[in-house]
């Protein structure tokens, strides 16, 4: 499956200092920015009496850490950071996973956030009644036009991770449709649908533990 993932670096960020607390030796760690193409998140696969599109139900488990699918075989460890569903993104925590994750939703500019503020506050999953990264529209990283039967992501809202092993990554999801681009508004609801619950994010993990991008 992993063949259906085009992985680009799109830059190296580098920054002067990353020290770690009582550590009197500034480490110098580049950061990449990565960007993930088409990751299915239970695509959809037939219409129900009503005519809401489903999926299977199952989530698509990714590793930041790692910059890799990971099998469903493995949802029960740390080896995932993050899982999509449909519009639903959980985090390794709390019920959703044995991992030390969390997240929560930063507002502005994907490029501005260089570290996690001290006094931020990650959640963590309580399925089905929240999650660390609000489901549903205009809570998060989506809104849903039901006239245009469409979900564009927020324009300035990042998603900032704390992974299954308690490091730090920012995410923010680019599109929502295969290929990377929305349907127009004009296409048919056929085309919107088949198009639908496909990824495009990037991201950045820092894995010196510390919070600085």
């Amino acid at each position: 499956m992993r063949s259906i993932f085009l992985l680009t670096t799109v830059a190296l960020v580098f920054f002067a200092s990353c020290q770690k607390e009582g550590d009197d030796a500034g480490t110098i760690m580049p950061v990449a920015v990565v960007t993930v193409r088409n990751l299915p998140a239970d695509t959809i696969i037939g219409l129900s009496q009503i005519g809401q599109p489903f999926g299977a139900g199952k989530y698509t488990f990714y590793s930041l850490e790692r910059n890799e699918l990971v099998s469903s075989s493995d949802s029960a460890t740390r080896r995932w950071d993050i899982g999509f569903r449909g519009t639903t993104i959980i985090t390794n925590s709390g019920n959703s996973g044995p991992g030390a994750g969390g997240a929560y939703v930063q507002v502005g500019l994907f490029e501005e956030l260089t570290k996690v503020s001290s006094d931020s506050v990650f959640r963590v999953d309580s399925a089905p009644a929240a999650y660390a990264i609000p489901a549903g529209s205009n809570r998060a990283w989506f809104v849903y036009n039901p006239q245009a039967n469409l979900v564009t992501p927020i324009p300035g809202r990042v998603l900032v991770i704390r992974t299954a092993n308690g490091k730090f990554a920012k995410v923010e999801v680019l599109n929502y449709y295969k290929g990377g681009q929305t349907p127009a508004v004009s296409a048919t609801d056929d085309d919107k649908i088949r198009k639908q619950r496909f990824y495009t994010f990037r991201f950045a993990f820092q894995p010196n533990g510390t919070t600085t991008f």
